[in-house]
């Protein structure tokens, strides 16, 4: 998510929820604000938690012989993705220092999360492919640019995800502008609702369950159709409930394409922590993602106050298999 709301601000407002998920506009003299304060409350309010089987219930092993194959780099691995567009210092960190800097910086912070865990980390690039403009229109990245960042990848083994914010055209379009880029075999892609919308940042876009599971389909008929092997992610961001309506229709059971529901937004370790509740009761789609905000000093950016640490996030349950920075 782009960063564009007001640091410090108080989430512990009361808020009243709207009835709706797709296409609510924010109230006006809320907008801008953090979009996680719509859904706090909501929180709070509306979580039912079964108490003899709660969300957190199933294990690592019941997920890892579940929903990942044997030769799934997830086995064995976590993944570290630094988030940003190579052209953006606002964007995230990706945008503020020279990919082999990022590299170091990547080996450096991969270190402290092998030191709080028992997996091997793998490390991953998350670059914005499509980003949202005024309108709803799309500014693609910069095909020579991102073959470079790519073919840097494939030399340092690095893993890619390329991030489609979708606009005013359909998951369906967004995935198929991708789909091309899985030729390279450390290329990975991703979907982000908030902005599948014509107002950016007045509005939180949303996606059905029925378009998640139609571009898993489209992502994995394109895997086999052009004899691309192994299994490739589709990570779906969410911080608010907006976000993805029906999600408890989403499917994770496709042979080739490992769905991963990644919790966004920055916030204090209270919040993040209730936003990734949010999404932890979604047991359909089991395997986790979880993204964390630098503070940069951007004027008017959100961030993370304070991060929390290796230790914390692979505390989290049920414990995120990618982890991002922006």
């Amino acid at each position: 998510m782009l960063l564009f709301a007001i640091a410090g601000t108080a989430f512990s407002q009361s808020i009243v929820m709207p009835p709706v998920y797709a296409g609510s506009v924010l109230p006006g003299a809320q907008k801008h604000l953090f979009p996680l304060a719509y859904f706090v409350d909501y929180l709070d309010q509306k979580k039912a938690i079964d108490a003899g089987r709660p969300y957190w219930a199933a294990s690592e092993s019941e997920v890892l012989s579940e929903f990942i194959q044997p030769e799934s780099i997830l086995l064995n691995s976590d993944i570290l993705a630094f988030y940003g567009h190579p052209r953006s210092r606002n964007m995230g960190i990706l945008g503020r220092y020279a990919k082999e800097e990022l590299n170091e910086m990547l080996d450096a912070l991969a270190a402290e999360y092998q030191a709080a865990g028992s997996r091997t980390i793998r490390k991953a690039f998350y670059l914005i492919f499509g980003t949202v403009w005024p309108g709803g229109e799309i500014g693609i990245i910069q095909e020579s640019l991102l073959r470079e960042y790519i073919e840097f990848a494939l030399q340092n083994d690095i893993l890619i995800f390329i991030d489609h914010q979708i606009g005013r055209y359909t998951p369906e379009d967004s995935i198929k502008r991708m789909l091309p880029w899985l030729a390279y075999p450390n290329v990975h892609l991703a979907l982000d609702p908030e902005w599948r919308t014509l107002k950016p940042m007045e509005e939180i876009g949303s996606v059905t369950a029925d378009e998640i599971n139609h571009v898993q389909r489209i992502m994995e008929d394109y895997l086999i159709e052009n004899h691309i092997p192994g299994e490739r992610f589709l990570v779906i961001h969410q911080f608010n409930y907006r976000m993805i309506s029906h999600r408890e229709k989403v499917k994770s059971n496709f042979s080739r394409v490992r769905l991963i529901h990644c919790a966004d937004g920055f916030g204090s370790p209270q919040e993040k922590r209730l936003a990734y509740a949010f999404n932890a009761q979604a047991v359909n789609m089991p395997i986790k993602g979880f993204k964390l905000f630098y503070n940069f000093d951007i004027p008017g950016a959100g961030y993370d106050y304070p991060l929390l640490s290796p230790k914390e996030v692979f505390e989290l349950r049920p414990r995120p298999y990618i982890v991002m920075y922006q």
